[in-house]
């Protein structure tokens, strides 16, 4: 069949330029200025700014369950063992700079994972949170709009907490 091939190495080519891109927002951008902010808050990491609110904290042990269960439980690399209720519950626990950590582990997992995704699961349909019938694409874009929303929480919460003026696009 005429273009057959080149469908897929366009294909190829898109899921290719798809993983680089959240390895690249994830792992390049969200992390290591959420890092940043939460050097910057310091103990202040599980400070709530208002009773309604989360603290830092809460939203990075979010953001972990979160990519755990739409990457990593949802292309079959783990369980889907995760307790949405208590991330946000949580009043204190692990060090900023832990949580930080682990969720620099996650997310370097979930890269590797959605490295590694073959095209045909790009597009294969499955349940995620036992309600939600999403492709592996729509996973994928799932994952980096939540960071995008969460991680914008956190800036704005350290300007306003800190008046620092982040600076993250100074060269």
């Amino acid at each position: 069949m005429p273009g057959a091939d080149s469908d897929h190495d366009a294909v190829g080519e898109v899921t290719t330029a798809i993983a680089r891109e959240f390895r690249r927002r994830l792992q390049d951008e969200y992390v290591p200025r959420i890092g940043q902010c939460v050097e910057r808050l310091g103990d202040r990491v599980w400070e709530r700014p208002a009773p309604n609110c989360n603290s830092v904290g809460n939203l990075l042990l979010h953001l972990a369950g979160n990519t755990r269960q739409w990457i990593h439980a949802t292309f079959g690399e783990g369980a889907d063992d995760r307790d949405r209720d208590a991330e946000f519950a949580a009043v204190r626990g692990a060090t900023g700079s832990e949580l930080v950590e682990r969720l620099a582990t996650v997310v370097d997992e979930a890269c590797r994972i959605v490295d590694d995704l073959p095209a045909t699961e790009w597009l294969r349909e499955r349940t995620v949170q036992q309600q939600f019938e999403e492709t592996g694409l729509s996973a994928v874009l799932h994952v980096l709009e939540h960071f995008s929303g969460h991680a914008g929480q956190i800036y704005a919460w350290t300007k306003q907490a800190t008046g620092d003026d982040l600076k993250f696009y100074d060269l």
